[in-house]
């Protein structure tokens, strides 16, 4: 998956501001929230420029704007293995955290962390974040994506049925979706096969001791005179 860090798809015009003392102006509040309804509109994710935004909510109460808070927290959401949505946090006071609707985020992060897939699918879709999934192109996706990434770093097979709830697919939807990973799946069995990498394998454990001969003469004198 591409960084978030340094996104290829931010343009110009915003890699200078972000970059710059130009980032801590109040007036570019508006400039950097509507680059993040462009990052929502075409599915990207760029994290330096959402947390610029975070940073001038933090210097400039006044400024907040709830709505584009949410959609910082949601895109932060689809890297939750990461450090992301945590380094998002540490922008916001304590108030706001523990209030709706940070606090319905932090519900669907913890949902995430704990592998309760299918209590984070039910508690997204509950009609809470209705308005600003509409607003976001292809979040499912991206979340699929994102639980897949975790999915295959701890399983070689995993049954069909765990599966429909990680993803909340079912059918011929799954289906489709586990061939877009190229995960293969036993139709009689309701087994999938996920490829193999670096994560999902158990590798043997060899330890090998270097010891010297005056060591080992020291060792079998001290068993001699047991």
């Amino acid at each position: 998956m591409e960084s978030t860090l340094s996104p290829s798809t931010r343009p110009e015009a915003i890699n200078q501001l972000i970059n710059s003392v130009e980032r801590y102006n109040p007036d570019n509040v508006e400039v950097l929230e509507e680059y993040l309804n462009a990052q929502c509109e075409s599915n990207e994710n760029d994290l330096t420029a959402n947390l610029a935004v975070l940073k001038l909510y933090q210097f400039n109460p006044h400024l907040l704007n709830v709505s584009a808070l949410v959609k910082i927290l949601m895109k932060a959401l689809t890297r939750f293995y990461d450090a992301d949505f945590n380094l998002c946090l540490c922008l916001l006071s304590e108030l706001i955290v523990a209030e709706e609707p940070v606090a319905k985020v932090i519900e669907l992060k913890q949902y995430l962390e704990e592998a309760q897939f299918g209590n984070f699918w039910t508690a997204l879709n509950s009609g809470y974040f209705a308005e600003t999934l509409a607003e976001m192109k292809d979040y499912s996706w991206s979340m699929r994506q994102t639980i897949s990434h975790v999915v295959s770093l701890a399983y070689q097979t995993i049954d069909q049925a765990l599966l429909e709830d990680y993803f909340n697919l079912q059918g011929a939807e799954l289906a489709e979706y586990l061939d877009t990973l190229k995960w293969s799946f036993d139709t009689a069995t309701g087994v999938v096969s996920i490829p193999l990498n670096d994560s999902n394998q158990v590798e043997p454990t060899v330890i090998t001791e270097n010891v010297q001969f005056a060591q080992l003469t020291k060792i079998i004198g001290h068993s001699s005179a047991l």
